[in-house]
């Protein structure tokens, strides 16, 4: 019964907030069920970090008994099973030495990013952003807080790290190693938070590292990539310095954009959708082309921060 007043509260709040159209929200996940979680443990001698991750978009609009809905499902199996391909590919270059958590979680939908409408896409988030907090906190309140802890996520986790960065506590940032925005913006406004600090190096700590992938500066999408700051995760300079990646592939950062440039680099592999993504950014690059740039960082900053103890 208390799960079906949860989920009725929400159809309430649109009918009396006045909109026009019905929308479906589906039950809330409950972050003490072991369902709502991926995890993976590869710290056996418990030397390692945590590492919080958080998802990206998987789901389209979709019906529940004639009436739209613009979030995932967490209690809904495929839905989960969709989250899981990318966490688990995630998994395979973090969790290796660490203590690796992943929510599922009411991200909405890939159609409220294609509006590029700031202002819908920031109402719709928001449930969004409340389940990954609820997580995190649940996340937080057993984890033992001596290890040192990392907060990554792609595209909406993206969005999600951003503002858990604004979320947490004073203590649990004392313990943050780094936090990874990859394929989304840091805004001015964000960085007024004393929580967020761009990275401007390899090893620097309780840092966020930002980056979105285009050909050329013109894709930038605005609603993803619009960032006042950004850091190349190749060879970590904050500059207009090249780097070679796989042998073959230049990605260079544009220090007025703020966004990496790459060439050798077609990125064929990720087919343009709706015309929003992939259509001369690489967005949905980002959590691979780099990986093992990532895990190595992942590495050097842990260790970095064990250092400052």
């Amino acid at each position: 019964m208390k799960r079906m007043l949860l989920f009725a509260l929400p159809l309430v709040l649109l009918a009396a907030c006045g909109c026009s159209h019905k929308t479906y929200i589906p039950q809330a996940p409950d972050y003490k069920d072991t369902t709502m979680w991926f995890t993976a443990d590869d710290d056996a001698d418990g030397t390692g970090a945590d590492i919080f991750y958080v998802v990206s978009t998987w789901e389209e609009d979709w019906q529940h008994e004639g009436t739209v809905c613009h979030y995932a499902d967490v209690w809904n199996a495929e839905h989960r099973a969709n989250m899981a391909k990318e966490i688990s590919r995630v998994a395979a270059y973090m969790a290796p030495g660490n203590r690796f958590y992943a929510p599922y979680y009411r991200h909405m939908t890939i159609d409220g990013w294609v509006t590029g409408d700031e202002e819908l896409i920031q109402s719709r988030t928001r449930l969004s952003m409340e389940d990954v907090c609820e997580a995190f906190d649940t996340f937080i309140a057993q984890r033992d807080n001596s290890r040192p802890l990392v907060i990554a996520g792609f595209s909406q986790g993206g969005m999600a790290v951003v503002e858990l960065l604004k979320h947490i506590s004073d203590e649990t940032y004392s313990r943050l190693a780094a936090a990874y925005v990859m394929g989304y913006k840091l805004t001015p406004s964000d960085t007024l938070c004393a929580h967020i600090r761009p990275a401007k190096g390899e090893t620097d700590t309780g840092v966020a590292i930002c980056y979105n992938t285009v050909k050329d500066v013109k894709y930038v999408q605005p609603v993803i990539a619009a960032s006042c700051c950004a850091i190349n995760p190749v060879n970590w300079h904050t500059d207009a310095t090249p780097a070679i990646l796989h042998d073959t592939i230049t990605v260079t950062l544009d220090p007025t954009a703020h966004v990496l440039v790459v060439s050798g680099y077609s990125g064929s592999e990720y087919a343009p959708y709706r015309d929003f993504i992939n259509v001369g950014d690489i967005h949905s690059c980002e959590p691979w082309l780099y990986s093992a740039c990532i895990r190595q960082n992942i590495e050097k900053r842990i260790a970095s921060f064990k250092g400052l103890e």
